[in-house]
């Protein structure tokens, strides 16, 4: 006879995958998960695949001789477009491709960029904020927190016209207008 789990043997058997215990790398993927606070794991996954693809594509155009044409092409285009993502520094090097990691992908994601220009205190916080729908990005709402913010569309990140949260911020500091709200 074998007992009753306890409740908190219960939850811990939950997050453990014994089918896939060599190919598990939890402690990473739980460390960048709690850093950007991912909601799902998928997304994570995901972004992992999405790095690992890039990482290819940069090593083989690595491998292409350095005076062909189609070499200069091909790595300035996947590092313009790179670069307009924000997921790397600069567009001169294609070694900035090859350190392209999830957490570069996290990074674009839309709390961040809040808590980054300082709209909000911290992620969850700004998760909670999209979820709610106080933000907007250009003039669309946006109510997903996994929203990949581009270069370009960083400084157009604003609270939404009828947010609670944009009617505190002008009577505090005493810009609001009755007219406009």
């Amino acid at each position: 006879m074998v007992r009753k789990l306890k409740y908190h043997e219960k939850k811990l058997l939950k997050k453990v995958d014994f089918f896939n215990w060599k190919e598990t790398n939890t402690l990473q993927e739980n460390k960048v998960m709690r850093k950007y606070h991912l909601q799902k794991r998928t997304d994570y996954t995901a972004y992992n695949n999405l790095s690992r693809q890039v990482r290819e594509v940069a090593r083989k155009i690595a491998d292409i001789d350095a005076k062909h044409p189609f070499r200069t092409e091909m790595s300035a285009l996947l590092l313009e477009k790179l670069y307009v993502m924000g997921l790397i520094p600069t567009k001169w090097d294609l070694e900035n491709a090859n350190n392209i990691s999830a957490s570069s992908f996290c990074r674009r994601r839309l709390p961040l960029v809040l808590v980054r220009n300082k709209m909000s205190e911290n992620v969850t916080h700004a998760t909670q904020m999209i979820e709610h729908g106080h933000v907007r990005v250009g003039v669309e709402v946006v109510k997903d927190p996994a929203f990949l913010v581009p270069r370009t569309m960083e400084d157009f990140v604003t609270w939404v016209d009828g947010s609670s949260i944009r009617k505190k911020l002008l009577e505090y500091n005493d810009m609001r207008d009755d007219f406009e709200m």
